[in-house]
């Protein structure tokens, strides 16, 4: 059965806190709170009657939703509690604040039928949340997971890379720190420098500089495959795109990339791909499933002539498409001999 999101966006609502990076405005689109009609009309609109075709999700994102207040957390519930009893969504999610589970909201929640919650951890790294002035401590990120799983719940994470004071030692800190927390899933964003931000007023000032977007794959294409080591999927890398991005109307700066996540696949591809390549004496056949091609050519053939380059006096490369072989790896032949390899192998990156 097909997954199917319905997205309810709280910009700002409810958060506690001004983050550097935060304009929620400007990263969901939205510039208004929403009200329970909103909701009961947009899951309407979206599943007008029972679909048994698909896992319909309710799902509200933005903002900090256990920080509202009980009445108004009850009120955007109802809706989707209500089209959830009427067998039209199958579940609800939401996102918040590690400071913000208590035993008290869990219970209104599982009232409500909520089954996942997201936790925007950022980072654990207590010098990193600290300059991205967060509000949180990783003690609060460790104990609402934990509080979390004891009751059940579906626990993601939400890491961001490129935020003020992070390094690659901070970033492996953070990625060794959130295997401990035990999450079901877990999404990778970038920092960006929007208008109307304090990271803005940072990188006019010349004292914050975004990473470039290289860095940003790199980076989230090792924590990918750390994570995905430790079994706990990586379900997104990258924002979701908008108009205010795409045009770049409040994007002063910063890695972004509607496609980030493919091209994060991609150098993952290239990365186990390589080696192979380079131990090959004579011509080369990579053989893959037609899923995968995209993967193992890269955005705008970049990895295909990186591979053509590598085989400069050794031969041709040829790439082949095959039902035989698995959906995530790839087999690689030169001469008398062929090894396959998983494109998303579970064994992390090195830098």
């Amino acid at each position: 059965m097909k997954h199917a999101i319905i997205p309810l966006f709280i910009p700002h609502w409810g958060c506690p806190h001004q983050c550097v990076f935060c304009n929620q405005v400007r990263i969901t689109g939205r510039s208004t709170s929403v009200t329970a009609q909103d909701i009961e009309k947009i899951i309407r609109e979206y599943v007008p009657v029972r679909d048994d075709s698909r896992y319909w999700e309710a799902a509200f994102y933005g903002g900090s939703f256990t920080a509202l207040p009980v009445k108004v957390m009850e009120e955007l519930l109802k809706p989707a509690k209500q089209a959830l009893d009427e067998g039209r969504i199958r579940a609800i999610r939401l996102s918040t604040r590690p400071d913000c589970i208590t035993p008290e909201i869990l219970r209104l929640l599982k009232r409500y039928g909520v089954k996942t919650v997201e936790l925007g951890v950022q980072s654990l790294d207590p010098q990193v949340l600290k300059k991205a002035e967060r509000g949180h401590t990783a003690e609060d990120a460790r104990q609402a997971a934990a509080l979390l799983r004891q009751n059940d719940f579906s626990v993601g994470l939400q890491f961001m890379i490129g935020l003020p004071g992070e390094d690659w030692k901070s970033m492996r800190y953070t990625a060794r720190q959130g295997v401990r927390l035990k999450p079901d899933f877990i999404r990778i964003y970038p920092v960006l420098v929007l208008e109307g931000t304090v990271l803005g007023q940072m990188y006019r000032a010349g004292t914050y500089r975004p990473i470039r977007l290289e860095e940003a794959v790199c980076k989230a294409a090792f924590m990918k495959r750390w994570y995905n080591h430790h079994g706990m999927g990586v379900i997104r890398v990258g924002l979701q795109a908008t108009d205010e991005l795409d045009t770049g109307h409040s994007l002063l700066a910063g890695p972004y990339h509607p496609a980030m996540g493919e091209m994060c696949d991609q150098y993952i591809a290239r990365h186990v791909i390589t080696p192979w390549i380079r131990r090959a004496a004579g011509p080369v056949e990579i053989v893959c499933s037609r899923r995968d091609r995209s993967k193992v050519m890269g955005r705008r053939r970049e990895s295909w002539i990186f591979y053509e380059e590598l085989m400069q006096g050794k031969g041709t490369i040829t790439c082949r498409e095959s039902t035989d072989i698995a959906v995530g790896t790839v087999r690689i032949y030169h001469g008398d001999k062929h090894v396959t390899v998983m494109i998303d192998e579970n064994v992390p990156l090195e830098n």
